[in-house]
């Protein structure tokens, strides 16, 4: 149950009250102070003035209704499917809670972080962290796994997955003193496996692949199979076993087949990609990326992520008039995009410009912009893989215009940048 004195001061920002206009008439400032940070106990009659206040009705012990309700939204939370559906069902649940104190109150306010990062609002899942994070000292261990798992979710949106897998392991550490339902721990441990991919921790990821899809083929859970299966495909290609990779991913494409799901079939055809990429299959990898690009039902990042990689092979394989094809039909996507409000599809649109100046030997654009936007942007966001590509691609460049200094400078970056990737 939320501390009464925590609940007041959440509801009193909440409706942008000031502790003078909440306090006046009922208590002084000071004493409404110390009842909202626990340094005192308050005795029900004044608890239930400020309440009233509030236009909040105080209700004692368990509300089976509300549960229930509560525990629909966090089904859809878990699953994001129709987002209206969350949306709507949030604000429903959020006209009971500002209403009446209830059991379900503080497990409602720690999976509003996951709610908003669903719907794209980081900013108010980062406020929403910051006014739980005064009140997490009396949590208890159901509350913390999902107040650990959530803030792991907002570090990994926000690229932070060395913050994010600390977070997700102290969620793990709870595991064993709550009860929650299986497909919860598959969650969790599907979710770890992806934050150690992206830190490139590949037996990691390769552990928690398999331990949740030991419980999502028990469940009967082929899409999170499917997913499983991708990120088993990706890992055992960074350690160059192709035939395992190539048939998780087979796998995983068979799953989303038999659930029509383009998503799944989509993201399996990118990996394949990569993969004969790797093995210098070009042939294959256009093919693969072109299904990609080509399926309009897919969503906009997985066919820009695809263009990108399809862009690069041509570019590799000299092939200029495709290379410009590519670019083309590229900045025809982002005429679909705010670029400048949407940092997701920025590094597409860097790789966009980056090969369309290097096609048309734009020399100083090209520079420029590698150096001073592509770089910079690809340190912050700890793309080392990225890195080392266009570190290459401008060592390259400057040696091919005899600039040796400004060449080795570059090569050295890009070879500094692979060991840290080995190494990480």
């Amino acid at each position: 149950m939320i501390e009464i004195g925590s609940f007041i001061k959440l509801q009193r920002t909440k409706r942008e009250m000031t502790q003078g206009q909440l306090a006046k008439g009922i208590v002084s400032l000071s004493y409404l102070s110390k009842i909202e940070n626990k340094k005192t106990e308050a005795s029900s009659e004044i608890i239930q003035l400020l309440c009233t206040r509030l236009g909040i009705q105080l209700k004692d012990g368990f509300d089976a209704n509300i549960q229930k309700k509560c525990k629909e939204w966090y089904n859809m939370l878990f699953e994001v499917n129709d987002k209206e559906e969350i949306i709507s069902t949030y604000k429903e649940l959020q006209a009971v809670m500002d209403e009446n104190l209830t059991d379900s109150l503080l497990m409602f306010e720690i999976h509003k972080i996951r709610y908003y990062l669903i719907i794209g609002k980081y900013n108010e899942a980062l406020t929403k962290i910051s006014d739980l994070n005064e009140m997490s000292g009396s949590f208890d261990n159901l509350h913390q796994y999902y107040w650990y798992k959530f803030r792991g979710n907002y570090n990994s949106a926000n690229g932070d997955f060395e913050q994010a897998i600390i977070l997700y392991k102290s969620a793990e550490e709870r595991l064993n003193q709550i009860e929650v339902e299986e497909k919860e721990i598959a969650d969790l441990q599907y979710i770890i496996s992806i934050t150690h991919s992206k830190l490139r921790n590949t037996l990691e990821s390769i552990e928690y692949a398999e331990k949740a899809l030991d419980i999502y083929m028990k469940e009967y859970y082929f899409m999170r199979c499917a997913q499983c299966h991708i990120v088993l495909g990706i890992s055992y290609r960074r350690i160059k076993m192709y035939d395992k990779a190539i048939k998780n991913y087979n796998l995983a494409r068979h799953l989303g087949e038999l659930n029509k799901d383009k998503q799944v079939i989509q993201l399996t055809n990118l990996n394949l990609g990569y993969l004969h990429s790797a093995r210098g299959g070009s042939k294959e990898a256009i093919h693969n990326y072109l299904e990609v690009v080509n399926d309009l039902e897919v969503d906009l990042n997985a066919r820009l992520t695809s263009l990108t990689a399809l862009i690069k092979e041509y570019y590799t394989i000299n092939n200029v008039e495709k290379t410009k094809q590519m670019i083309e039909k590229g900045f025809e996507l982002f005429e679909q995009i705010n670029i400048n409000n949407n940092d997701t599809y920025r590094i597409h649109y860097y790789v966009l410009k980056t090969y369309n100046y290097a096609i048309n030997k734009s020399n100083s654009k090209f520079e420029n912009l590698v150096i001073n936007e592509l770089i910079p942007y690809l340190k912050e966001h700890k793309d080392y893989a990225n890195l080392v590509v266009y570190a290459n691609m401008l060592g390259n460049h400057f040696e091919e215009l005899s600039k040796y200094k400004d060449s080795v400078k570059y090569y050295k970056l890009a070879n500094i940048t692979y060991d840290e990737l080995v190494n990480l």
